[in-house]
C-alpha cells in the first residue's frame, strides 16, 4: 500500500493524500493550494499527480477550502466517484464551492482582458460554477460513529474532530494481501473547550497516524484571557472613535467571534451603541448553516438555544451583503468589523485594513493562524508597513494576536489527543503544518511516546509497512524547484544596462512617450523598494530568532 502527499506537506494548504492499495485508489481531502504564485500553480495538476479519473472515491474531513477547494476541478477533469461528507459539511460546501468558483471565474476574466489587450489568448478559470455544482451532486452523507464500506476491502468511520461544524477525523481500514491495515487521518483537530463545538473524540488504535501540526510548536492562551483581550481591543478603539477590524475565516471563526461578543455583552463589556458588522457574504450564509445545524453544537450551547438565547445574535449586529454596503462602512464611526479572509490576503478585509491600519486609534485583531507569505503574517510579526491593494501603508493601528480563538488544537492539546493511542509500534506522519514547527513537535512526540515520526514533503510517496520498514520516494525538484537567482539578477541588470545605453535616444522622444516610460520605471523602482523592504524585514526577524 502506498500513500502520496499531494498537499499540506510542510505547509498548511492543499490537503490531499492519495492511497493506493492492490484494488483501489482513493483520496483523503482535496484542498486548494494557497499562498504565492509558485504554490498556487500546484492547483493546475500540471505534473499529472492527481489523476482524478483514476480515483475511486474521496473521503472529506471538512468544508474548509484548503481541504475541499479542488473538488470541482477534479470533477471537471474526470472524477466520477462519490465524495463522502457529514451533513453540515454538505451544506457548507453548497455555499463555499460556488463562492470559490465565482472567484476563479472573476479572476480569469480579469486576467483574460489583460492578456487579450496584448494579443494573447484568454486565461482559463481553475474551475467554473457549473463544475462546483456538479461536484455537489457527488456528495454522499455519512453520520459520525457509523461504519461504512465505500469499496470492497475498505472500511471507514467518521468521528467528531471538534474543529468546525461537521468536521471529522477519519479511521480507514484497508485489507490487502489478507492483512488489515488501519490508517487514521486527523483532518484538523479542534481545541478543547471551544465555543459551539464539542471537544474532539478520541481513538486508541492505528498502524499509521497522519496528524495535523498547525500549532505543533506552541500552545494557545486560554479562552477567558482571549475574550478579555478582545474586550481590551474594543475599549481601546471605542474610546478613540475608531474601528476594530477582525480578519476572520468565514466558517467557524466568524461564528465563534459572534458568540464571544454575545458573552461580552452579557458581561457588560460591549458598548450598546457600537455596531457589529459582518462584512462577508460567505460568512453570512455560513452563519445560516450553523443556525440550521444547532443539533451539532456542544451541550452548553444547545441549552442556551433551548432557553431561547441565540449566541449568534446581537441587538447591534448587522450583515452587509452588497459591495455598496461594504464601502459605506468606511464612512461610519466606531464599529467592530468582522470580514474575510482570515489571513488578510483576499476579500473585503483588504479594503477595511487599507482604510484603518494607518490610524493610531484603530485596532486590528487577528484570531487565526497566519501562514507564511500572507499580509496577516507580516503584520503580526511586527512589520512597520504593509502593501495592500497596490499601496504601501504604515502600520499605526494597535495589533492584537489572540490565539485562544483558533479552531485548531494547540501543542499540548495535540499531545493529549495523541496520548489516547495504545499501539507502541504506530508510525506518525506530521502533516498540515510549517516545517520549522513540525521539527519541534516531532521531537516532543519521540521523547514523550517513543513513536517513529516522519515529516513528508510535497509529492513524497511512501510505502506503508506495519513492520516499521520506511520507504520514501522523494521528488525534491518538483517539491522545491531550484531558483537560479544569479541568472534572474543578471537578466535584470542586463535589461537596465540596455535602457541606460539608450538614454540619449530616450531624451529625444516626445514628452508624452518620455512620461509614460518614466512612469513605468517609477513602478519598477517601487517594486524593488518593496522587495528590499521585505528582505530587510525577514533578515531582521531571522537575526532576532
Amino acid at each position: 500500500m502506498k500513500i502520496t502527499f499531494l498537499g499540506a506537506a510542510r505547509t498548511v494548504t492543499g490537503s490531499c493524500y492519495v492511497i493506493e492499495s492492490e484494488q483501489h485508489r482513493f483520496a483523503i481531502d482535496c484542498g486548494m493550494h494557497q499562498g504565492n504564485r509558485v504554490v498556487e500553480l500546484r492547483n493546475w495538476d500540471e505534473n499529472g499527480v492527481y489523476r482524478p479519473e483514476q480515483l475511486d472515491f474521496i473521503l472529506l474531513t471538512h468544508a474548509h477550502i484548503d481541504h475541499s477547494g479542488l473538488l470541482p476541478r477534479m470533477v471537471s477533469k474526470g472524477f466520477t466517484g462519490p465524495i463522502y461528507v457529514t451533513a453540515p459539511t454538505r451544506d457548507l460546501l453548497g455555499i463555499m464551492l460556488e463562492d470559490s468558483a465565482r472567484i476563479q471565474e472573476t479572476e480569469a476574466q480579469w486576467r483574460s482582458k489583460k492578456k487579450m489587450r496584448s494579443g494573447n489568448l484568454p486565461v482559463e478559470a481553475l474551475y467554473t460554477v457549473e463544475s462546483a455544482q456538479n461536484a455537489l451532486k457527488q456528495l454522499v452523507i455519512q453520520e459520525y460513529n457509523q461504519f461504512f464500506e465505500p469499496a470492497p476491502g475498505v472500511r471507514v468511520r467518521y468521528n467528531d474532530a471538534g474543529h468546525i461544524l461537521g468536521a471529522a477525523f477519519i479511521e480507514v481500514w484497508v485489507t490487502e494481501g489478507g492483512e488489515e491495515h488501519k490508517l487514521v487521518f486527523s483532518g484538523d483537530l479542534g481545541r478543547t473547550n471551544q465555543l459551539l463545538m464539542h471537544d474532539p473524540q478520541t481513538v486508541e488504535t492505528a498502524d499509521f497516524l497522519f496528524l495535523e501540526s498547525t500549532y505543533g510548536s506552541r500552545n494557545h492562551k486560554n479562552e477567558d484571557q482571549s475574550r478579555e483581550e478582545l474586550a481590551e481591543a474594543i475599549a481601546y478603539s471605542y474610546s478613540r472613535g475608531e474601528k476594530v477590524i477582525i480578519p476572520a475565516f468565514a466558517v467557524e471563526r466568524t461564528q465563534e467571534i459572534l458568540y464571544s461578543l454575545f458573552l461580552l455583552r452579557k458581561e457588560g463589556k460591549l458598548p450598546e451603541d457600537m455596531p457589529v458588522l459582518v462584512d462577508s457574504p460567505l460568512a453570512i450564509r455560513a452563519t445560516e448553516v450553523f443556525r440550521r445545524h444547532w443539533d451539532y453544537y456542544d451541550q452548553d450551547t444547545k441549552e442556551l438555544v433551548k432557553k431561547g438565547e441565540n449566541p449568534l445574535e446581537l441587538p447591534n449586529l448587522r450583515y452587509t451583503l452588497t459591495a455598496e454596503e461594504s464601502r459605506a462602512i468606511n464612512s461610519q464611526g466606531s464599529a467592530i468589523v468582522i470580514s474575510a479572509s482570515g489571513m488578510a490576503n483576499a476579500g473585503r478585509i483588504k479594503h477595511h485594513l487599507r482604510h484603518n491600519i494607518w490610524k493610531p486609534g484603530a485596532s486590528v485583531v487577528f484570531v487565526g493562524f497566519q501562514a507564511e507569505g500572507t499580509p496577516g503574517r507580516r503584520i503580526v510579526e511586527g512589520a512597520k508597513t504593509v502593501r495592500l491593494l497596490g499601496e504601501e501603508l504604515a502600520v499605526q493601528a494597535r495589533i492584537f494576536t489572540i490565539g485562544g480563538f483558533s479552531g485548531h488544537a494547540g501543542q499540548q492539546q495535540l499531545l493529549d489527543w495523541l496520548g489516547h493511542f495504545r499501539n507502541p509500534n504506530m508510525q506518525v506522519y506530521l502533516i498540515h503544518g510549517e516545517h520549522s514547527g513540525q521539527k519541534i513537535f516531532a521531537e516532543l512526540i519521540r521523547e514523550r511516546f517513543g513513536y517513529e515520526v516522519h515529516i513528508p514533503d510535497y509529492l513524497d510517496e511512501c510505502l506503508l509497512d506495519k513492520s516499521g520498514r520506511f520507504e520514501l520516494t522523494t521528488r525534491p525538484a518538483l517539491a522545491e524547484p531550484r531558483i537560479d537567482w544569479d541568472y534572474l539578477l543578471d537578466e535584470t541588470t542586463a535589461k537596465l544596462d540596455q535602457v541606460r545605453e539608450r538614454v540619449a535616444y530616450l531624451q529625444r522622444m516626445g514628452q508624452t512617450n518620455q512620461l509614460e516610460i518614466r512612469g513605468n520605471l517609477i513602478d519598477i523602482n517601487s517594486q524593488f523598494t518593496t522587495i528590499l523592504s521585505e528582505l530587510m524585514f525577514a533578515q531582521k526577524n531571522s537575526t532576532k530568532r
